[in-house]
């Protein structure tokens, strides 16, 4: 006799919804989505589709029905609940927008639990577009497998991201102009945590200054090369990740 088909299958497509994902609850998929399932997956009655809603986890569905404009699935059983990130915030300033988006969509897949996008004086743009910035995001976390979208923060003034900082989370700065290396100091310090890049031309020396003269400012070393923005989010995330977030599971 043949093995019975694992279900759902590791290819089902998968997707987040805006609705409270319940067992039995019917859910109705539009838009974007209905013409990803309908029209690029061609789902069917019966087919698999997995389904995270950001706050009970991850759901195995059926499709029910599924037509040009609407797909109905009914949640079957929970795969699994909503993962917890590590407590670590990436501010990186705003960069040309297909760096920027690079950047939304690299945290994401690196376990970012917020994007606090920050505006300086050399940045060349000073507006995001959140509803664009937000499909990245969650398109990121549909294709890494994540339960758990980062929070999206509108941008923000640099000042005012430093007049408001939590006086109990560590800020990493990366500074072109010297620092201590970034995966020795990463390790000192406990989350939570946060990582500030700069823009295409860097901070100025005004900026560079406020930064340094806030008590939970650090400065950090990206290794002996100037990067560029995107370069230095992403690198130091993924280092920050391999020395003190959720990459050092089953040590």
């Amino acid at each position: 006799m043949p093995a019975t088909p694992a279900w759902p299958p590791k290819s089902a497509p998968r997707l987040f919804v805006a609705e409270l994902l319940s067992e039995g609850v019917p859910v109705i998929v539009e838009g974007n989505h209905a013409h990803y399932l309908a029209r690029v997956m061609r789902v069917a009655a019966g087919d698999a589709v997995i389904v995270c809603d950001d706050v009970t986890g991850e759901w195995a569905a059926r499709v029910v029905a599924a037509g040009k404009r609407s797909v109905e699935l009914e949640p079957v059983e929970r795969l699994r609940p909503r993962e917890e990130v590590p407590d670590f915030w990436l501010c990186p300033a705003l960069l040309k927008k297909d760096r920027f988006d690079l950047v939304l969509e690299k945290a994401t897949e690196l376990g970012a639990a917020r994007i606090q996008p920050v505006v300086t004086r050399r940045c060349v743009a000073d507006k995001l577009n959140m509803e664009r910035a937000r499909a990245i995001v969650t398109e990121a976390a549909e294709q890494c497998a994540r339960t758990a979208l980062p929070e999206l923060a509108e941008p923000v003034k640099l000042a005012a991201l430093l007049r408001d900082w939590p006086e109990d989370r560590a800020l990493f700065f990366a500074d072109e102009l010297g620092g201590g290396p970034a995966a020795e100091r990463f390790a000192r310090h406990l989350p939570p945590a946060a990582l500030l890049t700069g823009p295409e031309g860097g901070f100025d020396d005004e900026e560079r200054a406020a930064i340094r003269s806030l008590q939970q400012a650090i400065s950090i070393s990206l290794g002996p090369r100037i990067l560029r923005g995107e370069t230095a989010a992403i690198a130091g995330t993924a280092l920050w990740m391999g020395a003190m977030g959720d990459w050092r599971e089953g040590e």
